[in-house]
């Protein structure tokens, strides 16, 4: 039984990473074949970062997804502050209207955005572009921010954050002293989620964002309709390294503080 969950993980694993393996080989490939490895170079990303389309995409993609993700945690650790306040029926229907976003498919999402800018922007003469492709980002990145945060309420004492203000600290100080430090790992793991979907976001960009503040989905989406260049496997490649090592790193930043409070 073992041998078999084993062989299943292992072809799970395969199917999923296997794409992206043979990505990273072809962005080391001197021709643009993507069935036949000629030679080992590293031209594309030299290429890649000589390329002012590619380059100013990604610039924006970036901008816009740091950002976003910033203040959709900002926001989302503020909402969920005030969801855990709430009485056990109220939070239960503001969750509920908290997850609708997530379940909701992104075209509706998208069109639905796009409609509401369309509304304000003939009476505000609000343009598509950096602004609006950077609220819809926020708007749809605020209730995963809200999803990772609550457990960690759940499993933080409620009596710990009274506690505090009993031996003296304020409101403020008990909360920057107590409840930041229990919820900070759902905050973290909520912008992490933010930054990522923000990166990896199309849909919802394709119908919000101008032509002067395309991201980089939406480039390589445009680039499909002739031939994609062995450049943006490099482009996914340095992304794919990058991702790894934040997760990495963020991996052995938890264990580090599991291991710290299990000796103290």
């Amino acid at each position: 039984m073992k041998k078999l969950s084993k062989i299943y993980v292992s072809a799970v694993l395969l199917f999923l990473y296997l794409p992206i393996f043979v990505l990273i080989i072809f962005s080391f490939n001197a021709t643009k074949s993507r069935s036949v490895f000629s030679e080992f170079t590293f031209d594309w990303y030299i290429r890649l970062f000589q390329n002012e389309l590619i380059m100013t995409s990604f610039r924006n993609t970036l901008i816009v997804a740091t950002i976003a993700s910033v203040c959709a945690t900002v926001l989302g650790t503020a909402a969920a502050i005030g969801i855990n306040r709430m009485s056990k029926a109220g939070k239960a229907v503001v969750m509920n209207i908290t997850n609708l976003p997530i379940i909701n498919p992104e075209i509706v999402t998208g069109v639905s955005l796009m409609l509401v800018f369309v509304f304000f922007a003939a009476r505000m003469h609000l343009e598509f572009g950096f602004i609006t492709l950077l609220i819809a980002h926020i708007t749809f990145n605020v209730p995963y921010v809200i999803l990772n945060i609550m457990p960690k309420f759940r499993q933080m004492n409620p009596h710990l954050y009274e506690a505090a203000q009993d031996l003296g600290c304020s409101p403020v100080k008990a909360f920057f002293k107590v409840v930041l430090p229990e919820i900070m790992p759902g905050i973290m793991s909520g912008f992490l989620m933010s930054l990522t979907f923000s990166l990896d976001d199309f849909i919802i960009s394709y119908f919000t964002s101008g032509p002067t503040s395309q991201t980089l989905p939406i480039t390589i989406y445009s680039m499909t309709r002739r031939k994609v260049s062995p450049e943006i496997n490099a482009l996914s490649t340095i992304i794919f390294l990058i991702v790894v090592i934040v997760l990495i790193g963020k991996n052995i930043l938890e264990n580090r503080h599991a291991k710290r409070d299990k000796a103290m």
